[in-house]
């Protein structure tokens, strides 16, 4: 076999690893927690009493919408459990602040504006209810 055929090989099966990684990530919570404060005033707008849904989306990103969709469903009916939507291109301060690489990602902050959670992705509905009630436990 030539090397310009293994190289090709070689890049194929990288990227097919790194996608299937990617895949199988996208959309879990993950819990964290940054030093760095999101406060009403990035917002916009103030924070929920007990946690708020801070999605960053894109105008022609279609799982962003999903994404709004869900959220907003759920935490309508939950005054202490917010979602707010950040456009993006609109505040590149905050995508670098928080290291959003990728729309939609969907911040999960305590009412001190602390993140301790992220999720890439369109989340899990299953995650995002988990989350809420962890929250109202607390």
């Amino acid at each position: 076999m030539n090397t310009g055929l293994k190289l090709v090989l070689l890049t194929l099966a990288i990227s097919s690893i790194i996608g299937i990684v990617m895949h199988f990530r996208a959309g879990h919570i993950r819990k964290t927690v940054r030093e760095v404060l999101l406060t009403a005033q990035d917002l916009g707008q103030p924070l929920a009493a007990k946690a708020t849904f801070v999605q960053f989306s894109t105008a022609f990103c279609q799982p962003c919408r999903a994404t709004k969709l869900m959220l907003s469903a759920i935490t309508k009916d939950s005054p202490e459990i917010g979602h707010i939507e950040i456009d993006a291109e609109s505040h590149l301060d905050l995508v670098r602040k928080f290291h959003i690489t990728r729309t939609p990602t969907t911040l999960v902050v305590d009412r001190s504006g602390r993140v301790i959670g992220k999720a890439v992705g369109l989340p899990k509905k299953q995650e995002v209810l988990a989350t809420i009630a962890a929250l109202s436990t607390n």
